[in-house]
């Protein structure tokens, strides 16, 4: 269409004459662009750009300036009066008729495209929804799921009674044996108008859980407490729960399932909406939350934890929630607005050194220790063990057990298994109608098949020995004898001498050798360099510790000077290269060891003696400041066998 003239204005031209054949090219130009836009759409153009009044004029310049307007919608056209200016005019009006056809064939045939996809999707939608009216009327069952929810309900039928660890955990307070400090201390924190979070200290299978669950049903029942009867227990492991930096899923504190990543629920999905999931400190809202094994926490998890306990509610956060978007549940927006509720108490458990727990967590809980259980207080629970169920034992087979285990878990597992095993060897036919009696030949049977070990190899004897102590270590709240022996001979030039030591006992045990032979010159003169020494932990042992530094040096001075030592006293203390005995750590779970080996006495160093209830000892109790001291009783040839100290082992074995 483009040119400065068409052949169709040609042909006009000889036909007509000029002024006719630009007449009636304006009139076709004027039905084009009708045909472009539509007439409705002409007609208001024309009103906007002022071109209605010349549209209906019979003058050329007026309609050409009229068409002008409304192809370019400029109302400030002017009209072309001369040929020239008129033939230009119409070139361009030409022009921009060829843009709007193309743009018109164009749109024309996206729309097609567009009504052609509109209608496939109306199609499959129609049949979508004739599928799921299909669905609804048939329901979501087939008859594979069918045989899947009938064999489910056959399995719900059947089942098993309580295991025995159930059956025989303790069901009152006053049936947990050796805790009854600990448990009073529990109860005054927990059943009170104000109850305090607590973390309980002590060795595993001494009943740190029970304890926990039987105090709250017991706060529950006293009006001053702020528990509710249906306060809830819930109860995990720190083992289990660890620290997600990505947010995708933390079962302690909750979380936030996005409809990207994590993938919430369909109809949130849909919309674009964060589904929060609560954690368990929601869950225990209002009661107690007890982390078993809470030193196994994540650093920033035990941080977060904190944040918790502090705040008392949990806060969510997501790049997908919006506040105002009008398609969000009032209680999803609520928990992203003001936090999910997390009022609870806090029992944590472990078996870890406080030191390796968060300082911050610790300074907000009271700390609570279980004692071990001795060898009587596991005898205790044997034997109750078997009372409930129903059965009865040979004589000497609660001893037996419980020289196996010190952890009343263990000491009740045995009974159970060794009442399996005495199931087991009676006549089927009888069985039903007879007590069962355990024997030591079943508890032998159960300790072959577990590969048990007795608990205390180390046993106190009435003699003396060169060479020879028995130090005292612990580990997870649990004591044990460390025996120590040493050997010592001329060195084949003087002077330059050796020591050997074990290299698995650790490099604080180590330092606490060349301190024991310091002080070992210092005292009595004798240059260790003049001997070849070899000190020996028995059975390889890691000692974390200086606290064997007195055993060492009473062990190194007895084999230098030929000295025979009592092997009825335990001994601990952390040896100063001056001779001065300080102070160590876990005395109370160094006691119960030397009371399980059986030992007349214990060596300690004077600033522990404190923290041992001397009344209920049931050992010997020597304090000691120095080297010269604990020198002294080891030498000591009479036995510490006073009415007192007698007194003292009747009342602790009774």
């Amino acid at each position: 269409m483009a040119g400065t003239e068409s052949a169709y204005a040609s042909r006009l031209r000889r036909k007509y004459g000029v002024e006719d054949e630009l007449n009636r090219y304006v009139s076709a130009l004027y039905e084009m662009l009708a045909n472009v836009i539509g007439q409705d759409k002409l007609v208001l153009r024309a009103g906007k750009v002022s071109a209605l009044k010349m549209m209906r004029s019979q003058h050329l310049p007026d309609r050409l300036c009229a068409l002008a307007r409304l192809a370019f919608e400029d109302p400030t056209i002017e009209r072309a009066t001369t040929r020239a200016q008129q033939r230009k005019a119409i070139a361009d009006i030409e022009e921009t008729l060829a843009d709007l056809l193309a743009q018109k064939t164009v749109e024309d045939a996206i729309e097609r495209k567009v009504s052609e996809k509109m209608n496939l999707r109306h199609q499959e939608y129609l049949k979508d929804l004739k599928l799921e009216a299909l669905r609804e009327d048939a329901g979501p069952e087939t008859p594979s799921t069918e045989a899947k929810l009938h064999e489910l309900e056959a399995l719900s039928q059947r089942g098993l009674a309580a295991s025995a660890l159930q059956q025989l955990r303790p069901q009152r307070l006053s049936e947990i044996v050796g805790q009854e400090t600990a448990i009073k201390a529990l109860l005054a924190k927990i059943s009170s108008p104000y109850p305090q979070h607590v973390i309980l200290y002590g060795p595993p299978g001494v009943g740190k859980t029970t304890a926990a669950r039987l105090v709250l049903e017991l706060a529950k029942g006293r009006q001053y407490t702020p528990f509710a009867k249906d306060a809830p227990f819930v109860e995990t492991s720190g083992t289990t729960l660890r620290w997600d930096p990505r947010e995708t899923t933390n079962p302690l504190l909750g979380s936030v399932h996005d409809p990207i990543y994590q993938g919430s629920r369909r109809e949130f999905a849909e919309a674009g909406i964060p589904e929060p999931k609560l954690g368990l400190v929601t869950r225990a809202h209002g009661g107690v939350l007890f982390i078993d094994e809470i030193g196994e926490l994540d650093a920033l998890l035990q941080t977060r934890l904190l944040k918790v306990l502090e705040d008392k509610k949990v806060t969510f956060e997501s790049s997908y929630f919006d506040e105002n978007a009008p398609n969000v549940p009032a209680y999803v927006r609520r928990l992203f607005k003001e936090g999910a509720p997390a009022d609870f108490i806090l029992i944590g458990a472990t078996t870890r050194d406080p030191s390796e727990i968060d300082p911050a967590i610790r300074s907000r809980c009271a700390e609570i220790y279980f004692q071990p259980l001795t060898q009587h207080q596991i005898v205790s629970i044997v034997q109750g063990a078997i009372k409930r169920l129903n059965a009865k034992a040979a004589r000497g087979v609660p001893q037996t057990i419980a020289s196996y285990t010190i952890e009343g878990r263990k000491a009740v597992q045995i009974v159970a298994d060794a009442y399996g095993q005495a199931l087991y060897r009676m006549d089927p036919k009888k069985s039903g109608s007879l007590a069962v009696t355990i024997t030591e030949d079943d508890v032998r049977a159960v300790v072959q098949t577990s590969r048990l070990v007795q608990h205390t190899l180390v046993k106190a004897r009435a003699t003396r020995e060169i060479g020879k102590t028995f130090g005292l270590g612990v580990h997870n709240y649990l004591g044990s004898i460390i025996e120590i022996e040493a050997m010592a001979f001329p060195a084949s030039q003087s002077g330059k001498g050796t020591i050997r030591f074990n290299d698995t006992a650790g490099s604080m045990a180590k330092d606490s050798v060349f301190n024991a032979a310091s002080v070992l010159r210092a005292q009595t003169g004798i240059d260790v360099n003049d001997y070849d020494l070899h000190i020996n932990v028995v059975g390889g042992g890691n000692i974390d510790g200086p606290s064997a530094g007195l055993a060492i040096f009473l062990a190194l001075y007895s084999a230098i000077t030929k000295t025979p030592l009592p092997q009825d006293v335990a001994i601990t203390g952390e040896l100063s290269i001056q001779g001065k005995i300080r102070a160590v750590g876990g005395v109370i779970e160094k006691l119960y060891a030397a009371r399980q080996s059986g030992m007349r006495a214990m060596i300690l160093p004077k600033e522990n003696v404190r923290e041992v209830d001397t009344s209920l000892a049931g050992v010997d109790i020597v304090p000691v400041t120095n080297i010269d001291q604990a020198m002294k009783f080891m030498h000591t040839k009479k036995k510490l066998s006073t009415s007192r100290s007698q007194a003292k082992r009747r009342k602790y074995r009774s």
